[in-house]
């Protein structure tokens, strides 16, 4: 199943000089990851303290995509410049739910949005990335497959957040769609168990 997790290695391309420049300075891959997990829950704890803010929610986008941004620079440099460690692969995992938890959540808060279905999506996100870690365990490689991966998750919430940043009213449309969200995690979630179970069945 396709995903946005699928243009990776082409947007990874393009953030090599900077990588490069950061592996020049010092900067370590340990060092982003934990800024990028800093950044997503300082954004939550702005919307969670300000809900009523919606125009607040218009640096959602932009912080997804710093976000982004840096996720593929750790990862970078740990491939390619030797910094990969066993500290550095727990904070990756560990990283980007507690990031994903503490971005998410706060939406929660905002009127009209259904809180039941925040949290819901926020337990499967939480799922699918410990199905994509077992596929490790049971002898696979680490399973990123779609149909809502974190990618998918950040330009959802992101799209989100820049219509209500923008004023467009809550109401049935958004609960349709953190329901289909909800539809696609549960996808996700089954799809990367079947992709493990079928890579070790080889």
């Amino acid at each position: 199943m396709p995903s946005i997790y699928d243009l990776k290695p082409a947007f990874q391309q393009l953030l090599r000089p900077l990588c490069q420049q950061l592996a020049n300075w010092g900067v370590t891959a340990n060092q982003v990851t934990i800024s990028a997990v800093l950044l997503s829950l300082i954004m939550g704890a702005a919307i969670g303290w300000q809900p009523e803010n919606l125009t607040l929610l218009l640096l959602v986008p932009l912080v997804m995509f710093v976000r982004m941004g840096l996720n593929a620079i750790d990862g970078l440099l740990a491939r390619e410049h030797n910094m990969q460690t066993p500290l550095g692969a727990i904070l990756n995992e560990l990283g980007d739910v507690v990031a994903d938890a503490g971005l998410y959540l706060p939406f929660a808060f905002i009127a009209g949005i259904s809180a039941n279905l925040i949290v819901l999506i926020v337990i499967l996100s939480i799922m699918s990335e410990m199905t994509g870690v077992i596929g490790i365990q049971i002898g696979a490689s680490r399973r990123y497959n779609g149909p809502m991966g974190k990618s998918d998750r950040a330009f959802v919430f992101g799209l989100i957040a820049l219509l209500l940043g923008l004023g467009v009213s809550t109401g049935i449309w958004l609960t349709i769609l953190l329901g289909i969200v909800t539809f696609l995690l549960v996808l996700t979630i089954v799809n990367r168990a079947y992709q493990a179970l079928k890579e070790v069945s080889k």
